[in-house]
């Protein structure tokens, strides 16, 4: 374990972060949030939903502001829906600004305007607002809005099913440095669950295989690629939230293991193609 894998700096934001965030919309609650600040995490995806974790989020940014990453996830079709979003969290919060406020979806429940991009502006020069985020599904056109936009944070499905952002993403964020944070490392448990018909040689060192990967194997897979700086957990309890955060005690994959991982998604991807996106 190195701290260069467990832990990174994000731009913009500027603060240190450990590399598993929490996302506030699945199983988690309060008492989890409280659980593993004292632990070390402190990235934290909210939304205007997220009751469940309100408190908790509430409660550890208010023993050090500074030392906490706030993430507000929100749908945007206006200007004006951007700032009563991004300040009806501070108030909920009771905090003065959020550090990131990233546009659910682009494309799809939130979209680009001149009209977002001039709130979104407005409220970091007000300084409610540290980074402009969003999280997309559209490689491509990631890649264009790391190389020339307002976005200073993409948050993009990446996982060693999908890994495309190899190739329409992480060339392109040399230009501007932009963050990133990747979620759905487990490809919505598809790469966790037995899949029959894959054909993949046998775990590095073993004689028999394969087993579907396990969770820590697949964040693992995640954070080995040095252009992420955060991935994305979704816990459905606290037993899991504890196994997804020692996965990073493990450091990165060897070379033969990272390879095994993604020759064993490329495979999974070959066999699950019906993915709502691909």
């Amino acid at each position: 374990m190195t701290s260069d894998f467990t832990h990174a700096h994000l731009p913009v934001v500027d603060k240190p972060v450990f590399r598993m965030g929490l996302a506030g919309n699945y199983g988690a609650d309060s008492d989890d949030v409280r659980w593993a600040a004292e632990r070390g995490m402190n990235y934290w995806v909210y939304g205007a939903s997220f009751r469940k974790v309100t408190d908790g989020i509430r409660d550890v940014i208010h023993k050090d502001r500074e030392a906490h990453v706030v993430a507000m996830l929100g749908m945007a079709m206006a200007g004006w829906q951007v700032r009563r979003s991004v300040e009806g969290a501070l108030r909920k919060l009771r905090t003065d600004y959020l550090d990131v406020f990233k546009l659910g979806w682009l494309g799809v429940t939130s979209r680009e305007s001149a009209g977002i991009y001039e709130a979104l502006l407005e409220l970091k020069a007000e300084g409610k607002l540290r980074a402009i985020g969003t999280s997309i599904h559209d490689r491509p056109r990631a890649g264009r809005l790391a190389e020339d936009s307002p976005i200073d944070l993409l948050m993009i499905r990446y996982n060693a099913k999908h890994p495309g952002a190899e190739r329409d993403i992480f060339p392109h964020l040399a230009a501007r440095n932009p963050a990133v944070v990747a979620y759905t490392a487990l490809a919505w448990g598809q790469l966790v669950r037995p899949v029959k018909g894959i054909e993949v040689p046998p775990w590095p060192g073993a004689e028999a295989g394969p087993p579907p990967l396990t969770p820590a194997l697949c964040y693992r897979f995640v954070l080995s690629n040095s252009a992420v700086h955060v991935v994305l957990s979704g816990p459905k309890d606290r037993a899991q939230l504890e196994e997804n955060m020692r996965a990073l005690e493990q450091g990165p994959l060897p070379d033969e293991e990272l390879a095994w991982v993604r020759t064993y998604g490329a495979e999974l991807h070959k066999k699950r193609k019906l993915d709502y996106v691909r």
